[in-house]
């Protein structure tokens, strides 16, 4: 057996700034795929937001830098063989600046391919194919602690509508990325003589990226 990950010791850090977009050129299909962009001045073991169009796998995804070079890098981890072709995009570095600590229990949903109906008139069995996967949900009650500065940022980011990548480090070092709209109301919530909670839901833009250290 590999390694077991435990709801314990986690590490949760949330994007705090996002540097200006770097031009992609190109993306090739292999695995890992590899970008072509000039001047971007990223190193190895960043983490960038992708945005992209043709390559529609890899829109609003999370990837780390690898064998960087002045005028191109690796997508580590992202197998983009049987991808789209690419036509344009950018590459955003992402700052893991703000630290989560305030989470008790955290639920997941969504993330399944939702079918058109694709029965003819021949048919005796009612058949169905696959169209898009629904965004994946991760919902997590929080402590209730308005002086925390991880749920001052959730709440701002809730408030703007805006979008922000997210790393989840365990203890065994295995890593996962992603990029969401975070929704904090910050509304108490409990139990008499429980502790106050409140509930924060991360909708995600695009596909999760996990790495095993």
């Amino acid at each position: 057996m590999g390694n077991i990950n435990y709801w314990s010791g986690v590490a949760v850090a949330m994007q705090s700034a996002l540097a200006v977009a770097d031009t992609i050129t190109a993306i090739t299909k292999a695995n890992p795929g590899v970008a072509s962009s000039a001047s971007h001045g990223m190193a190895n073991g960043a983490y960038a937001l992708l945005s992209v169009q043709g390559m529609h796998q890899l829109e609003g995804r999370v990837t780390r830098l690898a064998n960087v070079n002045a005028g191109d890098f690796e997508l580590e981890g992202i197998d983009t063989t049987l991808f789209g072709t690419f036509s344009s995009g950018t590459a955003q570095e992402i700052t893991f600046g703000t630290t989560l600590a305030t989470m008790v229990d955290i639920s997941a949903q969504g993330g399944d391919p939702e079918f058109a109906d694709i029965t003819t008139i021949h048919d005796l069995v009612r058949r169905q194919a696959p169209v898009v996967t629904s965004p994946f949900v991760l919902s997590f009650e929080s402590i209730w602690d308005v002086a925390d500065a991880g749920l001052i940022a959730l709440k701002a980011a809730s408030d703007a509508i805006a979008q922000r990548a997210f790393q989840f480090t365990f203890t065994t070092g295995q890593i996962l990325v992603f990029n969401g709209y975070v929704s904090a109301a910050l509304i108490p919530t409990g139990s008499a003589q429980d502790v106050v909670k409140t509930s924060i839901t991360i909708t995600s833009t695009g596909d999760l990226t996990v790495y095993a250290s």
